[in-house]
């Protein structure tokens, strides 16, 4: 027989304040869940395991539900990201420009595959959809700046401006 481990918490020993306080404004809105997480996920970056069971409890939902959203939508993360968060845009313009290529050489340069964070926590590898800067192809983005008509040869300077500020 196996068991079953039930992770419960109190939303006070949880979440921060001011989330306890947003949380309760938009608990009876329709389509509060998804504002809910979008203000979680600002606050820590991610939405953490611990703090997905206190919206749960905060909204009197279950939790497959907060998963549900969690999982379904591309935006959320469920794991931390690195300190230097690498996006790299897959959009129709930036796949055919080198956009893999990017990908394929950070996951090499930096030792790490897509999602995951080097085990030094200094950068998380992700490929994403279209950003918006298609005439700049192929674009990726780094904590928010972008870089477009990256080559492969200008990876180790880019990567280096991030390590040398870490």
């Amino acid at each position: 027989m196996s068991r079953v481990t039930v992770q419960t918490t109190k939303a006070e020993e949880v979440l921060a304040p001011e989330l306890i306080e947003f949380i309760s404004e938009w608990k009876t809105q329709p389509g509060n869940l998804i504002m809910v997480l979008h203000r979680v996920q600002e606050h820590y970056g991610y939405v953490p395991r611990k703090v997905a069971f206190a919206v749960a409890d905060l909204l009197e939902i279950p939790l497959a539900r907060i998963y549900g959203v969690l999982t379904f939508y591309n935006f959320f993360k469920l794991t931390k990201p690195g300190r230097n968060r690498i996006q790299v845009c897959m959009g129709t313009a930036c796949y055919l420009r080198g956009g893999e290529d990017l990908v394929l050489e950070l996951e090499g340069m930096l030792g790490v595959g897509l999602n995951t964070v080097t085990p030094d926590g200094e950068f998380s590898v992700e490929a994403v959809r279209c950003v918006g800067c298609c005439g700049l192809a192929p674009v990726m983005t780094i904590n928010g700046t972008v870089y477009g008509k990256v080559e492969l040869k200008d990876l180790p300077g880019i990567l280096a401006q991030y390590k040398k500020a870490s």
